[in-house]
């Protein structure tokens, strides 16, 4: 998955994440804002997980929207 075109497209993309992880607030993904990393610690931080499983949890999401086109 190319971060790039997900941060360019975050408005359409961050419905998926908000399923995906649904402690994540509107105000938690207004700051990811398409950012992986900002993804990584705002798993961490709102699930109480290490940051190798926060980034499983990420590449698993990757994975399965990888044919992501918006």
């Amino acid at each position: 998955m190319n971060w790039d075109i997900v941060e360019g497209n975050w408005k359409q993309f961050k419905g998926k994440v908000k399923t995906q992880w649904g402690k994540l607030t509107d105000d938690h993904l207004d700051v990811i804002a398409g950012k992986r990393d900002e993804l990584a610690g705002k798993l961490q931080e709102s699930y109480g997980i290490t940051k190798d499983e926060a980034e499983k949890q990420i590449k698993s999401f990757e994975d399965a929207n990888k044919d992501f086109r918006p």
